[in-house]
């Protein structure tokens, strides 16, 4: 899990400075528009919609917008039709990464993440290629300072999670359940006050490769230069960049 610990976390830092730059929302609309085209406009009728709505809320997007974005993609309001596609890829280090996109011009999005991915060392995979790498799973984080370790586990292992994990090196717990019963556990949870650091549909990797400190500064850059891109929605990688490198990094 320590990659995706990592990961995760740098990703929680990031969205709060990217929302003040509407980095959020734009990405946010375009999730929003091909949930209600996939499976309609109605949240209770649609998971990955009410799933991405409950995103919209925490970044403090107005209803409006999120309206809108709902009849775009049910096709009651004119807009840009965007394509899913989501590349498979070798990057730094031998690390698997998987690329999920949103775009309106696929040629040009895979020509420009291709480029990022070359720049850093990295080459993209054919489709297969690193997928069976990675295992979608609920992922939801609560601070060690916001709960007992006994009691959060029991708690979380009743109300229908798969794992409870309680890295030493780590200051979340983190709580694993299958993808349909991700909301379940989180509306049980905030039922309970648990005050959640973090809570999504995710792709967790199976197992994942020890990136030492020669590469780990390629591998973040990577990572970054891919979320930064306008078309891409989400990365996913199984890298574990040990404490020790990651704290000489950010000093």
């Amino acid at each position: 899990m320590g990659g995706h610990s990592h990961w995760a976390g740098i990703k929680h830092k990031k969205a709060i400075t990217d929302a003040k730059k509407g980095k959020v929302w734009t990405k946010i609309i375009k999730e929003i528009t091909i949930a209600a085209k996939a499976g309609g406009g109605k949240p209770e009728e649609n998971p990955r919609l009410r799933s991405v709505i409950e995103d919209a809320k925490a970044a403090n997007m107005p209803l409006d917008n999120v309206k809108r974005a709902i009849r775009r993609g049910t096709g009651q309001e004119p807009g840009v039709v965007y394509e899913e596609i989501t590349y498979e890829a070798y990057g730094p280090g031998g690390i698997a990464v998987i690329i999920q996109v949103l775009t309106d011009n696929k040629n040009r999005a895979a020509s420009e993440i291709r480029k990022i991915l070359d720049s850093s060392g990295g080459n993209m995979g054919s489709t297969g290629a690193v997928a069976w790498m990675f295992e979608q799973k609920g992922y939801i984080t609560v601070n060690k300072t916001d709960a007992k370790e006994d009691e959060l586990m029991t708690l979380a292992l009743d109300i229908g999670a798969e794992d409870f994990r309680a890295a030493a090196d780590s200051g979340e717990y983190e709580i694993i359940t299958a993808p349909q019963d991700f909301h379940t556990v989180k509306a049980k949870l905030e039922e309970k006050k648990i005050p959640l650091a973090s809570g999504e549909i995710t792709m967790l990797p199976k197992n994942e490769v020890s990136i030492g400190e020669d590469k780990a500064e390629k591998v973040l850059r990577l990572m970054d230069e891919l979320e930064e891109h306008e078309d891409v929605q989400n990365v996913y990688s199984n890298f574990d960049i040990p404490d020790s490198v990651m704290e000489k990094l950010e000093k």
